[in-house]
Parts: structure tokens; C-alpha cells; sequence
């Protein structure tokens, strides 16, 4: 028999913000329950950026049976007036007696101030239920809100020996179809979708996803130092999706005035020879693109390895073996001298998805 405690309706509160994911932009995913006497009165999630949150939904649901409730919520209720009313503030004249909050708000217009603005009219707070689980939904967000800086996702797909292509540069297709789905919903949950130039050369993608889901529309982010992206290349083609170019100054005018008279956003990233990527991620954040999903191939994985700049690794492995010594490999740098000092991924999860086997982690550059 299960018990129904905090962690039980809290659970349930993070069920309701993970169905957000992918569509509100740069706002956190929140859910948040209301209860009352046993019986949930009330259930909310933030569905897009500049509508209501999750806990406006929730307490429309309950309408004035909210009074003397408690309420659950995967982040402290906002406390300052945005595109909408402070959370707070409504939760204190819905005349709630108890909320409970899985972690703080990293933002510094939030950061305890709403917990401080209930706790000040009365209102008994909890916080930390489920915490590790709910700051873990929202990496994203975190990183992007106190960095400035955009989550950076790296998906790969690989075969047994580590090739992302034959030596031909055949790679159609390494994963099976169900992984090739499960990327459209990784795509569909970040803000920015990124290649180098030569895996548009080679593959020409759309970089769009296919999802029957409402969501934002990525970015779409080619790495070229020398603006070599073919004219006729899908991502410059199709206007409907932003496309923009980090080059260097290596570049020349000529060709950006081109690429910029047809829509696509040029950003110099660096005097060359390759493009300082650091700098264009923070470019990249400043307009307000806070993840991206790369999708590259082993150089541009690598650099960014190399670089510290990677928040996740997603590896998608194929039973099978290509050979081939100059097949790329799925992270290409100059590499470690001793096995102590290889990048380890933490909080691994490992998926089978049929004849593939899904690798996830986190880089642990802090320990």
C-alpha cells in the first residue's frame, strides 16, 4: 500500500511540470497540487512563457476550497511582478495554510523572497521535499539563470568501435528509428539546435522538429569559421526557423553582408582560426537562448569536451562495427595522457531502446 505523505503529492506536482518540457522558453517547468482534507482540489503546471503559472492554474482548479489548504509546488512561488502577477501574493489572498516546495528560486528577482513574503502573512512553508529531484528538472533553467550562459547538451550516436561515420562519411543510419525519434523529443525540449559546417556539408539536416506537441521552434546554430555553409543549404533556406552562424573574423564582410541579407543572424565568435566557442555560447545566452542540443560531429563535440562547456552527454550506441582508421570518432581532441584525467560522467542512466543501448550523463568538471 503506498503512503500518501509530502513526497507523494510532491511527486505528482513534478509529474505535472515534466509534461511542460520544451515549451515554456527560458521559464523554468513547474507544477504545483493543491490538497485539502485527503483529496487533491487542484492541479497546475506553466504551460508557455508569459501565461500563468502553475500555481494560478492549481488555484483555479480548487477555486475557494483553496482556503486552508496545502499547496505543493517544484519551485518557490515568484514574488515579483513579470508577464504576470506575483505567485505569492495570490496564494496569500486564496488564504492557503501550508505550502510546501520541493527547492528554491535561483533567480535573483525570486531567491527566498517568496518564501519570506508567505512565511511573513502566516503561512507555514516547507522546503527541500523532493529537492534533488526537482533542481534536476529544472538544469536547465539553473544553469541559464545564474550563468547567463546556455545548457549544452551533446547527443551522439555511435557504433560499438566509437564511429560516428564510415571513412566515407557514411553515417545513414548508425541509431534505429526509435532513437531517431527520442531525439526529436530532445530536440522539442531545447532552446537551440547546433552543427558544425561540415555536418551540413555532409548531411544537409533540417534541424526541425517533428513532434505533433505545441513547443518553441529551435534555433538553429551552425559553427563556421570561414562561412563555408553552401547557400542552397536547408538551414538557410527555410525562414519559418531562426538560423544563426557563429563564424570568426577570418570570414570574409562580403559573405556575411550575404548570409545577413537573407535573415540569418552572423556572430563573430573570435579572430580565428576556429571560433572561440566560450564566447559565442555567451553570445548565444545575451539572446536569449538558454539550451542547446548539439548535434555535431566529433571536432565540434570535442572542442566543446575540451573546453569545459558541456552540462550533459547523451550517447546513443548501435550493435555495430565499422572499422576504419580514419572513421571519425564521436569526441575528436588532442586527449589525455593518463586514464585519471579522462572526463567522467556522473548520474549515469543507461536505456535500452531496442537493438541501441541509450548513455546518459553529467561531466563532473567540479570534482
Amino acid at each position: 500500500m503506498e503512503i500518501i505523505n509530502d513526497e507523494y503529492y510532491m511527486r505528482l506536482a513534478l509529474d505535472m511540470a515534466g509534461r511542460s518540457q520544451g515549451q515554456t522558453g527560458i521559464n523554468p517547468v513547474v507544477g504545483s497540487v493543491i490538497v485539502k482534507d485527503g483529496a487533491v482540489i487542484g492541479l497546475g503546471s506553466h504551460l508557455k512563457r508569459g501565461t500563468p503559472h502553475a500555481e494560478v492554474h492549481a488555484l483555479n482548479m480548487a477555486g475557494e476550497a483553496a482556503e486552508g489548504s496545502t499547496v505543493y509546488v517544484t519551485l518557490e512561488p515568484c514574488s515579483h511582478h513579470g508577464a504576470t502577477p506575483p505567485c505569492s501574493e495570490g496564494l496569500v489572498k486564496a488564504g492557503v495554510s501550508r505550502v510546501v516546495v520541493a527547492c528554491e528560486d535561483p533567480n535573483p528577482q525570486v531567491a527566498g523572497k517568496g518564501i519570506e513574503l508567505l512565511r511573513r502573512n502566516g503561512i507555514e512553508v516547507e522546503v527541500g521535499v523532493l529537492r534533488d529531484e526537482a533542481i534536476k528538472l529544472n538544469r536547465k533553467f539553473i544553469k541559464f539563470i545564474t550563468t547567463g550562459m546556455p545548457y549544452v547538451t551533446i547527443k551522439t550516436a555511435s557504433t560499438l568501435d566509437g564511429k560516428i561515420a564510415s571513412k566515407n562519411g557514411d553515417s545513414k543510419w548508425i541509431s534505429n528509428a526509435a532513437s531517431r525519434e527520442r531525439v526529436h523529443t530532445m530536440r522539442h525540449r531545447h532552446h537551440g539546435i547546433m552543427v558544425g559546417v561540415d555536418t551540413v556539408i555532409a548531411d544537409d539536416p533540417s534541424l526541425t522538429t517533428r513532434l505533433s506537441v505545441p513547443g518553441i521552434s529551435p534555433a538553429r546554430i551552425v559553427v563556421d569559421s570561414t562561412l563555408r555553409i553552401p547557400d542552397e543549404a536547408k538551414v538557410l533556406s527555410d525562414n519559418a526557423v531562426q538560423t544563426i552562424v557563429l563564424t570568426t573574423e577570418k570570414a570574409s564582410e562580403a559573405r556575411r553582408a550575404q548570409l545577413t541579407e537573407r535573415g540569418i543572424q552572423v556572430i563573430v565568435s573570435g579572430k580565428g582560426p576556429q571560433v572561440d566557442l566560450r564566447s559565442g555560447l555567451r553570445r548565444l545566452g545575451e539572446l536569449g537562448i538558454s539550451s542547446l542540443l548539439v548535434e555535431g560531429g566529433g571536432r565540434l563535440n570535442g572542442s566543446l569536451l575540451n573546453g569545459k562547456l558541456v552540462d550533459e552527454v547523451v550517447l546513443f550506441m548501435a550493435p555495430k562495427i565499422i572499422g576504419g582508421l580514419n572513421a571519425p570518432g564521436t569526441f575528436v581532441f588532442d586527449g589525455f595522457e593518463l586514464m585519471k584525467d579522462a572526463v567522467v560522467l556522473n548520474d549515469i542512466t543507461v536505456e535500452q531502446i531496442g537493438d541501441n543501448v541509450c548513455i546518459s550523463g553529467y561531466p563532473a568538471w567540479n570534482e
